[in-house]
């Protein structure tokens, strides 16, 4: 289905000058027209930006009304006067709108440590508001509003039958690079039209991003500004009044969630390998965790996979040092449905049949199976390539 807003929720997006292209989007703005439930879930990095630190205050709530977000400049490292220009932005975008600044979340992304330019954004303010909007066309230029190296806005929508209504889950995301769990340099914002509480918010928003945003990584990079909030206004009449409407619920924001993580590492800076990494048969989900993010997070596996090279001891070496205690014996591998090592030891495969096929397609399955359990974990992850160094080596020059 077309992306749309839930009911409830409008939106827009426009240029207002931070970026230098006069054609890409800078400034989004998300609203619910009734106080709604918020929950979030924001970067681990000790050092981060300003508006996680406002929004991390005020998520809790069950009277928000809003989130602002500005593209090409993130906010972050700029001090007190990055928390005050943070304060500022909802405290403008309040104003607007009618209501408390404290009910306006505030996510910002781009360049690390320059100050916002105020008095762009305050030209900006009005005009976003004026075209609020429930379309879709409003829903896609608000998602472009927060794109910076994306090449294409990341939004999905999907319906629901919960308690006899037609409830509807919206999420809107933006990544391309800095890309590592907990989070990256990502942000999204979900929106739902369904009746949650504060716990059922917070329960359902994490369990989602534990599965999703929690699983990706580019280049193991945490970032400074990753931000994921669900808004949830009520409006369909729906609740959550039986367990089997909340197991719904839940795998429907799961999907959503995926959709957008999935959306982002399919964008991934210079990436030309959308790779998923299956590790199956472990004691827990988190040591099956820790190994699929070690496998998605070598340079020489992604490098690997760059050249269509099916270097199986690169994987499982990964796997061996991610601090998970098994024997080789443990362990059986499979790539793109090939198996090239089993129970500890190299089995005979067409090498370059597999290295033709990596080459010639755009996905890349890897399936790590242990025999310690029944735990497993799916992650997803992209190659590394020239392009990608040469994408981030002038980023700021």
């Amino acid at each position: 289905m077309t992306a749309q807003l839930p009911g409830g929720f409008l939106a827009a997006g426009l240029y207002c000058g931070i970026k230098s292209d006069a054609s890409k989007n800078d400034l989004s703005l998300f609203i619910s027209e009734s106080p709604a439930v918020a929950a979030g879930v924001f970067t681990q990095n000790k050092v981060c930006g300003a508006p996680v630190v406002v929004s991390r205050e005020r998520v809790t709530q069950s009277e928000a009304r809003g989130v602002v977000i500005n593209s090409g400049n993130s906010n972050a490292c700029t001090g007190t006067r990055g928390l005050e220009d943070a304060h500022w932005m909802t405290g403008e975008v309040a104003r607007l709108i009618g209501c408390e600044a404290e009910q306006v979340l505030v996510c910002s992304t781009g360049v690390i440590g320059h100050f916002l330019p105020k008095e762009k954004l305050a030209s900006g303010f009005p005009n976003v508001v004026e075209q609020l909007a429930s379309g879709s066309d409003a829903l896609e230029a608000a998602a472009r509003g927060m794109m910076t190296t994306d090449t294409f806005p990341k939004l999905i929508s999907r319906q629901v039958e919960i308690g006899g209504k037609s409830v509807t889950i919206t999420g809107v995301a933006k990544g391309a690079a800095m890309i590592a769990p907990n989070m990256a340099t990502m942000l999204s914002v979900i929106m739902t039209d369904i009746k949650l509480d504060e716990q059922e918010a917070d329960l359902m928003l994490r369990h989602a991003v534990n599965r999703s945003f929690n699983c990706i990584s580019v280049d193991g990079h945490m970032s400074t500004s990753d931000t994921v909030l669900l808004l949830a206004n009520g409006h369909s009449g729906g609740v959550l009044a039986l367990e089997e409407d909340q197991e719904r619920f839940q795998a429907a924001l799961n999907e959503v969630a995926e959709f957008l993580a999935t959306s982002i590492i399919k964008d991934a800076e210079g990436a030309e390998h959308f790779i998923t990494v299956d590790v199956t048969g472990a004691r827990t989900r988190e040591e099956a965790y820790l190994i699929a993010k070690e496998i998605s997070e070598s340079a020489l596996v992604k490098t690997a996979i760059t050249g269509a090279d099916p270097n199986w001891g690169r994987i499982v070496s990964a796997a061996g040092y991610a601090k998970v205690d098994f024997e080789e014996k443990d362990v059986t591998l499979d790539l793109n449905g090939t198996r090239i090592y089993a129970t500890g030891m190299p089995v005979d495969y067409d090498d370059a049949a597999l290295s033709q096929e990596m080459r010639e397609n755009r996905d890349v399955h890897i399936e790590l199976k242990l025999t310690l359990g029944e735990e497993s974990v799916r992650f997803w992850t992209s190659d590394l390539t020239q392009e990608y160094v040469r994408l981030n080596s002038d980023y700021t020059t």
